[in-house]
């Protein structure tokens, strides 16, 4: 990248608390942070790190302690303000910060268009283009300037975002959770902006889940729990086993329940599915109790063939059948009506209602069975449901009144999932369950699927992430360019194998057999 090296900045956060209602978010946090080097914060949900990075970014203003930039206090009380100092953020919901119905370019270049309006008569358009067009050059991004964002992957809205944020005065960059939508190829894009970045004197702090990625690119870990920084380590002087044990303060057990092989009948099946687009002649089934594990890189087709089979996308040829019988997927209603569940990728967009509490989320996959007759609600039936959904699933929150989008990420996810366990659901297909999702809250997600096959329940678990199918899946599908090109019993299979067919390998050979 071409930018011009900036003085160090220097950052200390002194006794930073703050409160929501029924939780003490932060208490007393001390952190440090500095130009040139790229520091992770880790930390299971609800530990506080996304809280203290909105602190920084100015998102909450009542706050209690001090915050110094270069040795100056500073009194950041908005986004403004913490723009002006060369703070900038890239958030995990890309959606709630990028406006879809604007282009690429006028997404990345939005605050400058803002702050000319009222200080020139006319936007200069080709000017906006080129200075878009250079930043995504400068990423080695080919995504159209012209292109509208509702058009663009999940991938492509996280690199515009990136974009964004390095187009401007840009002293420290906060990326939460960068890397979960970007497939392997994006994430090393991603991390030689870093490197140039950090080479820069730009100061980088890495929230994530994925501590491979955590030992890969950056300097130092800052572990947080309860609220509280329990640990700060150096990369190069620590192990993956003690930042999770950190995280969890306790010794790390096994993630994955003991699976069985599983010789039911087949309760689903799709024989030569293609949709218009992606897909193309999809064949794969699922026995009852059985978890079927679906990997693929992103831009694969996992997405699309979980959409596919649950009817939120038009099926061109082929069918799809539960306990043998042949499906007509119109639309998500139906599949819904024939037993099918999706819990999908995007839970912030298509698997919450982020604004409503957790009685309205727990309940709106099955209120026919909160509804009186003449169509009323029974509103302490549904809140009864909510509080047992809360305590069977460990899902922390004040009360059953909170609203949602107020949640951690796995608490969040819980409830897409707990949503469907009232709901006469024969399948679960499982998106990307454990994106943006801490340790913790991972293994109580595993958990909870292993009891969801051992009832009886077919599943179905896309994921790109190789290691955790390999620990839960009883066979594998491996999808590349729209097609299944394997299917493999998962035992002796190794992640190199796994990897190999992803890319679009055909025979495989391990290194032993050569």
């Amino acid at each position: 990248m071409n930018m011009e090296t900036i003085n160090k900045l220097s950052l200390d956060m002194n006794n930073i608390s703050i409160e929501f209602p029924g939780v003490k978010a932060l208490n007393n946090v001390n952190f440090t942070a500095e130009g040139g080097k790229v520091q992770a914060i880790v930390g299971a949900n609800g530990a506080g790190k996304s809280t203290l990075m909105k602190i920084l970014a100015g998102a909450y203003n009542y706050y209690t302690g001090d915050i110094f930039i270069d040795g100056k206090k500073e009194n950041i009380k908005s986004p403004i303000e913490s723009k002006k100092l060369g703070i900038q953020v890239v958030y995990q919901e890309v959606d709630t910060v990028l406006i879809p119905y604007l282009t690429v370019s006028e997404n990345i270049l939005l605050d400058s268009i803002v702050n000319n309006m009222g200080k020139k008569l006319f936007v200069n358009w080709k000017e906006i283009n080129l200075q878009a067009k250079s930043v995504l050059q400068k990423l080695n991004i080919d995504i159209p300037i012209n292109k509208y964002v509702n058009e663009l992957t999940l991938a492509e809205k996280q690199m515009v975002l990136i974009a964004r944020a390095i187009s401007k005065h840009c002293r420290l960059l906060i990326l939460d959770e960068p890397t979960a939508p970007l497939s392997y190829a994006e994430t090393e894009e991603l991390f030689s902006v870093v490197k140039d970045l950090k080479s820069k004197n730009v100061g980088v702090i890495f929230i994530s889940h994925r501590l491979p990625e955590v030992f890969q690119i950056c300097d130092e870990v800052t572990v947080m729990r309860d609220g509280k920084i329990v640990a700060k380590r150096k990369v190069n002087e620590t192990t993956q086993n003690e930042i999770v044990e950190d995280m969890l303060g306790r010794k790390l057990k096994e993630d994955f329940p003991e699976r069985k092989e599983v010789k039911g009948k087949k309760i689903f099946e799709v024989i030569n599915l293609k949709d218009e687009n992606k897909l193309k002649n999809i064949d794969l089934f699922v026995r009852k109790g059985e978890i079927v594990g679906l990997v693929g890189l992103v831009g694969a087709g996992k997405t699309e063939l979980c959409k596919a089979m649950f009817g939120e996308t038009r099926i061109k040829d082929g069918n799809i059948t539960l306990d043998g019988k042949k499906l007509l997927l119109r639309n998500t209603h139906d599949a819904v009506k024939s037993g099918l569940a999706l819990i999908p990728e995007e839970r912030r967009k298509e698997g919450i209602l982020a604004n409503e509490s957790i009685v309205i989320n727990n309940s709106s996959a099955s209120l026919e069975k909160f509804t009186r007759p003449f169509g009323f609600l029974d509103f302490e039936k549904e809140k009864k449901a909510a509080i047992k959904t809360i305590e069977s699933l460990g899902i922390k929150t004040p009360d059953e009144k909170r609203e949602v989008g107020l949640l951690s990420g796995g608490n969040q996810q819980k409830i897409v999932i707990g949503k469907w366990l009232d709901t006469d659901t024969k399948v679960y297909i499982f998106d990307e369950p454990t994106k943006g999702v801490d340790i913790g809250a991972k293994r109580d997600i595993f958990n909870l699927i292993d009891k969801l096959a051992k009832d009886g329940k077919g599943i179905i678990y896309a994921s790109c992430e190789l290691s955790e199918v390999m620990g839960i899946a009883d066979r594998i599908y491996i999808i590349y360019d729209g097609k299944i090109v394997k299917e493999i019993k998962n035992n002796n299979i190794s992640q190199e194998e796994l990897m190999f067919y992803c890319t679009g390998g055909v025979n495989y050979v391990a290194e032993s057999d050569t």
